[in-house]
């Protein structure tokens, strides 16, 4: 191949993040508007909004939809990032599409970003797929992110808000649910998480301006099962919520239910809009969603420690880990292999975890934006110091790359231990291409 889609995509020269929507109204109108072919499920947040995407895309194709699913970042391959029914787009068409795109972007004044590209990307290819609907994640916020270049989604689903890039969104709730609410616009359904007070309360004035139905999971009706190991093919989480009294999920964090029921109630609205999903569909899109690197066991054989690995990669995510560990493996304490970007608040991340923890081995994720493993080392001295006191166990070790990192890992959990690689999806793709040989 003459054409390397990915390596022009992700060129130095277009990675930088510049949010606004000139440069991609710009690209996608030289492109002949894919976006007006197509209908869209628009899904901002913090926290979730990847997990709530696989469900609502599991949904829409158990419903018998073409279902278009256009995510970031990717953990193992770059054609991870843009799904039609749970396929990868494959690495021809990735090549032909992006060719398109580089004619035109070229052409500009203004080239547009990586992340924009891969926007335009997705969308020509969701509307050559002739997808029914497309789940389309906002990159970063929301009013100003490439993916709010479309006029009014079917729905526009807000997951759950927290404080992140708050460099770029805002240092306070309310800023930030004010980045993420610009995906709400007239003429839509409405779905957000619960937030708290200061972030709905910006919702609810969103969707109220736009005239939009309001819809928010009500969590008192969602009851949590336990994981059941001996399920065929892998272990699965039961659950009810409302109507729906026996669902099953593969989704083992302790978050995923909820998560679950966010999409239950997007898939509702869409259901009013006229979207035909049954309950059957719901049921089944829910057991049928795969979330690779979000709480997942990826290696649990006779004579090898167990190993989780969680895409957790700030202080929300860190408490989402921690719960989960302790209500799926209780009384037990990790190993933690912890790489993250330097510009998370990983102090907070690592004050989380500590009363949890067994182990630490720093890693440096595969990114510029890395925290350097030494450096998180002295984090984790600190954090330890200040929350644990001295203690033999809380001397970090320090990786020299994945490999590495699982080997040290493995040597300090035992053959029954349990490892928890966790801090940046970066570097637990980094560790599951590694476990997959």
């Amino acid at each position: 191949m003459s054409f390397d889609p990915i390596a022009y995509i992700n060129e130095p020269r277009w990675m930088e993040s510049r949010l606004g929507l000139d440069r991609i109204r710009e690209l996608l109108d030289r492109l002949g508007r894919p976006q007006d072919h197509l209908k869209f499920v628009h899904v901002a947040g913090t926290n979730g909004k990847g997990s709530t995407c696989a469900y609502l895309a599991s949904i829409l194709q158990a419903a018998g939809l073409r279902t278009g699913l256009f995510t970031s970042p990717y953990l193992i391959t770059f054609e991870e990032r843009i799904r039609v029914d749970g396929v990868n787009i494959a690495l021809d068409q990735l090549a032909e599409v992006a060719l398109l795109v580089k004619e035109q972007a070229e052409a500009m004044t203004d080239h547009p970003t990586e992340f924009e590209l891969m926007t335009a990307v997705a969308l020509v290819h969701f509307a050559r797929q002739g997808c029914d609907i497309v789940v389309l994640e906002v990159g970063l916020g929301g009013r100003l992110d490439s993916t709010n270049v479309i006029d009014a989604p079917e729905a526009a689903v807000i997951a759950r808000i927290g404080l992140d890039h708050t460099k770029l969104l805002g240092t306070t709730l309310a800023a930030i649910a004010g980045e993420k609410a610009g995906i709400v616009k007239p003429g839509s359904a409405v779905v957000s998480w619960p937030q708290d007070a200061e972030a709905m309360a910006v919702v609810e004035a969103a969707a109220a301006a736009a005239g939009d139905t309001l819809t928010v999971p009500d969590f008192a009706r969602l009851a949590m099962g336990a994981v059941d190991w001996n399920a065929p093919g892998a272990p699965v989480r039961s659950f009810s919520y409302g109507r729906f009294a026996n669902l099953r999920t593969k989704l083992l964090g302790s978050y995923q239910p909820a998560n679950a029921a966010l999409a239950i109630e997007a898939a509702d609205a869409l259901r009013e809009r006229g979207w035909r999903i049954s309950d059957e569909a719901v049921e089944r899109g829910i057991a049928e969603a795969a979330w690779p690197g979000r709480f997942e066991i990826v290696r649990a054989g006779e004579g090898e420690p167990t190993v989780v690995v969680d895409g957790g990669h700030n202080p929300q995510g860190a408490r989402a880990l921690v719960d989960s560990l302790a209500d799926v493996f209780p009384g037990r304490k990790p190993v933690f292999i912890m790489g993250v970007l330097e510009d998370k608040d990983y102090p907070a991340m690592l004050e989380t975890v500590m009363p949890l923890v067994g182990g630490f081995v720093a890693v440096t994720p595969d990114n510029p934006r890395a925290l350097p493993a030494d450096k998180l080392a002295r984090a984790i001295r600190w954090t330890g110091q200040d929350l644990l006191g001295c203690s033999a166990h809380m001397r970090p070790r320090v990786a020299r790359g994945m490999a590495d990192a699982l080997a040290q890992a493995r040597e300090l959990a035992g053959p029954d231990g349990l490892i928890c690689a966790f801090g940046s999806l970066y570097s637990v793709g980094a560790l599951k291409e590694l476990l997959a040989g």
